[in-house]
């Protein structure tokens, strides 16, 4: 790990992940202290996260067009001049214009975070295609970043509120802001054949969708994690009502089971890095699919709160390397050059079941849960059989599609 890559990469992603999981789950906090409504509290929440759905064809335009410090650096910027002009606004408004001006403040930062989320992405892709064979190892440090932010970022946020309300967290929010634009270096801009054809041809969606059906073994990788996601937003969905009312537990064991996958989490990051090293991105994918699958198969035949952490940690912790895997599979396939258009696709693609998880979870009725779970598990598991079979080939079969033009 060199010095230019923790200054050039790995210091503005974290402040930057940590201003945004810090808006994206600080903001909804503050709708609750003012109104006390657990409605407005999910509006909020969905305020802040239906923008960045919206934006991510137009985020990874604008990153292939610009390149993605540019973009992340405006992006950080913006979002540190809305909260600095929220803080004042928000002091002299009335009840009713207070919660407009906070619902705005939710969109407007979630938006802001999709530009620069997608242009960190660029860049963790850009470290990871110069690393070579060691790019699931560039890849495991930034989703440990992450992770950390997504740990340190909403509590952080719980905190500052509570200590001094509002203008102290929006104050943090701001100045993270700040630092991660400017800390974020300069980098030469694409060439003018990159630009050339990422201007006549970008057309945001179009072009990314373009670029994925191409490349077919990314496909079903994207596929096969998209169906876990749906099993895993169904899981964080029904987690309070089987922990509290099937299980007989208190809210605060409910936190306690997230706790514990957050650090098992950080703990099978870590241990990728070795693993891939040892025995290979397929070999390693393989067994995190299978320690994914097996947990959720189990979950919904368990009667025991402890039983039920364990699973939902095991789960977690294989579905972090999963991503680990996702990513530099990403970072080697995607072509530079439109490398933005096509990851806003894929991610888009990841995040949609998470909406739907929570439509199911909405019109079914709690004796149906368990039944549910299972058949998400089931779909969870032909999924990524199929990614891994079709999905991760073999080094000398990619070499020889590569040779042939099969893929780019």
């Amino acid at each position: 790990m060199t010095y230019g890559r923790v200054r050039g990469i790995h210091l503005p992603r974290l402040t930057d992940a940590l201003a945004s999981t810090m808006a994206t789950y600080g903001i909804p906090l503050l709708v609750l202290s003012t109104t006390k409504s657990s409605s407005l509290t999910g509006i909020a929440f969905v305020m802040a996260w239906a923008p960045r759905l919206c934006a991510f064809t137009l985020a990874g335009l604008a990153v292939d067009r610009f390149g993605p410090t540019r973009v992340f650096r405006l992006a950080a910027s913006a979002r540190a001049l809305v909260v600095a002009l929220a803080v004042p606004a928000l002091g002299t408004a009335d009840e009713r214009t207070l919660l407009g001006l906070v619902m705005l403040l939710a969109a407007s930062t979630g938006c802001l975070t999709q530009f620069s989320f997608i242009a960190a992405e660029s860049v963790g892709a850009i470290a990871s295609r110069d690393a070579g064979d060691a790019a699931h190892r560039v890849q495991s440090v930034l989703l440990g970043i992450d992770q950390t932010a997504a740990l340190a970022g909403p509590a952080a946020g719980g905190l500052l509120l509570q200590w001094n309300g509002y203008t102290s967290m929006l104050t943090t929010i701001g100045g993270l802001s700040v630092v991660a634009a400017a800390i974020t270096p300069r980098m030469r801009r694409p060439s003018r054949q990159v630009e050339e054809a990422a201007g006549p041809v970008a057309v945001g969606w179009q072009v990314g969708w373009t670029t994925l059906r191409a490349l077919p073994a990314l496909v079903w990788l994207v596929v096969g994690l998209a169906l876990s996601n749906l099993a895993l937003g169904l899981l964080e969905a029904a987690t309070p009502v089987i922990v509290v009312q099937q299980l007989g537990r208190s809210t605060t064991s409910v936190g306690l089971v997230w706790s514990c996958a957050a650090a098992a989490s950080l703990a099978a990051v870590a241990a990728s890095r070795v693993a891939i090293d040892r025995w290979g991105l397929r070999g390693v994918g393989r067994c995190a699919a299978l320690l994914t699958v097996a947990p959720c198969l189990l979950i919904p035949s368990t009667d025991s709160y402890l039983m039920y952490l364990t699973l939902i940690t095991a789960f977690m912790a294989g579905d972090s390397v999963l991503a680990v895997v996702l990513r530099t599979v990403r970072s080697h396939l995607i072509p530079p050059e439109v490398f933005g258009s096509t990851l806003s696709v894929t991610v888009l693609l990841l995040l949609l079941p998470y909406p739907i998880a929570g439509i199911v979870m909405a019109v079914i009725s709690p004796d149906a849960l368990r039944t549910t779970i299972t058949v998400c598990a089931l779909l969870q598991c032909i999924g990524l059989a199929c990614a891994f079979t079709l999905g991760i080939r073999p080094r000398a079969r990619h070499a020889r599609q590569r040779k042939a033009g099969v893929i780019p």
